[in-house]
């Protein structure tokens, strides 16, 4: 439809259409640089990893015909690149996770594969729940494994300086795969990183832990059911998967709880009973010879937990608290149990990378020290914000809140994000 220049004079519409180039340009850079490999050097590197893959005993003929196929894939690429905009907050990582369909799903699933995962059980001691719950974590109880041919991926990272050793090793390990018989190169579909199958599995970890317990001759975490299980288990049980304990537990903390003590620290059941922390109806913890250490995933709002050697297992799996808790939760209530005593706050402020910038530099500025400026919200800046928040008799929790966002000047924070 044509626009009136009665309602839009002319020089409201350039000024819209500059604000606009300048918004773009701004957007631009921020975005890293995208440095794409000629067709030219995309053939060399693959000579190069050919030839690397012969040398550790990939079959020349499997070698030749896979790297031939493999294909430079920008798009993977750009998702090396790209950094998300804003943090997750743990309630909303936690509720797209751990909620009522996946829940259901996976009691179904339970119910449907008793036989198997008890075997599993019995072969590494990894309980059926939690089997199911890195399941639906992992592709969704293996409705979506990834689109992206693995080879071409590899070969495309492998190929990027970045990450070039890495990726150089995960390519190998992908070409041994596929010279094993496992599955046919124009099979091998996985996510844009290279991970594979029910569980996804990068390659190494395929070619250490993957078992073939169907027996049909081939190790497929594809299309059978029992070597993809089977080998989540074994690989658990290869981090020293305990099967006399859970994961860890929700706990209750007392109104005045130091929460410098949730630094990673283990202490024994027994001191941590003595600090007043009682599980969720108000009983002491369990008398158990075992350590925990306490996570608070979203601070003194959210929900606390104790958490076992089992914890530190799922995080060989993947390094990340809020993955972990998720697993453990997600296993918890396909095995029956209910919801979190404490759900964690929804109105948490899902920080950018530049608003944590931001906050590590008036960290610093006022002697709070918090690192280099990185954006991200580890451990050390969690620790100037204990300090901040100790010396103006705050609860020293180590999470940024609203009232301190503002006392730094952080630019932003009232205005809530899409993430």
């Amino acid at each position: 439809m044509a626009l009136s220049t009665s309602r839009f004079p002319l020089r409201r519409i350039l000024l819209a259409a500059g604000l606009a180039v300048l918004a773009q340009s701004a957007s631009a850079q921020n975005e890293p640089a995208m440095d794409f490999l000629s067709d030219e050097e995309f053939a060399q590197c693959k000579q190069q990893l050919q030839a690397r893959a012969v040398k550790a005993g990939v079959r020349e003929a499997v070698a030749t015909e896979v790297m031939a196929g493999a294909e430079y894939l920008e798009r993977v690429i750009e998702l090396d690149r790209r950094q998300p905009e804003f943090t997750t907050t743990f309630a909303d990582y936690l509720n797209r996770r751990v909620n009522d369909q996946r829940i259901q799903k996976g009691r179904e699933l339970l119910r449907e594969h008793r036989d198997l995962l008890a075997e599993v059980t019995e072969e590494t001691g990894v309980p059926a729940p939690y089997l199911v719950a890195f399941w639906g974590l992992e592709t969704n109880f293996g409705s979506y494994f990834g689109k992206m041919q693995v080879p071409s991926s590899l070969a495309t990272l492998a190929c990027d300086p970045r990450r070039s050793e890495f990726f150089s090793q995960q390519l190998v390990a992908a070409l041994r795969i596929i010279d094993e018989g496992a599955i046919a190169p124009e099979q091998m579909e996985g996510s844009w990183a290279g991970a594979m199958g029910h569980v996804q599995f990068m390659p190494t970890v395929f070619l250490k832990h993957a078992v073939d317990a169907d027996g049909d001759g081939r190790r497929d975490l594809w299309n059978s059911l029992p070597d993809a299980m089977m080998s989540a288990g074994n690989f658990l049980q290869s981090m020293d998967w305990d099967g006399d304990y859970r994961w860890g537990r929700e706990v209750l903390l007392p109104d005045d709880f130091d929460y410098s003590l949730a630094d990673g620290r283990r202490l024994s059941l027994d001191e941590w009973r003595a600090k007043g922390i009682t599980d969720v109806w108000g009983h002491g913890v369990p008398d158990e010879p075992i350590d925990a250490a306490l996570v608070v995933p979203s601070g003194h709002e959210g929900p606390a937990f104790l958490v076992y050697d089992n914890f530190r297992v799922i995080m060989g799996w993947n390094r990340s608290e809020f993955y972990a808790i998720a697993v453990g939760h997600l296993a918890d209530r396909i095995a029956g149990a209910g919801g979190l005593h404490t759900p964690p706050p929804e109105d948490q402020p899902a920080l950018s990378r530049d608003q944590v910038m931001q906050l590590q530099q008036a960290l610093n500025e006022r002697g709070y020290d918090s690192g280099e400026p990185d954006g991200i919200l580890g451990g050390k800046t969690r620790k100037a914000v204990r300090q901040y928040q100790s010396e103006r008799d705050m609860i020293a929790d180590g999470f940024p809140n609203l009232t301190l966002l503002r006392d730094m000047n952080v630019v932003g924070i009232d205005k809530p994000s899409d993430s």
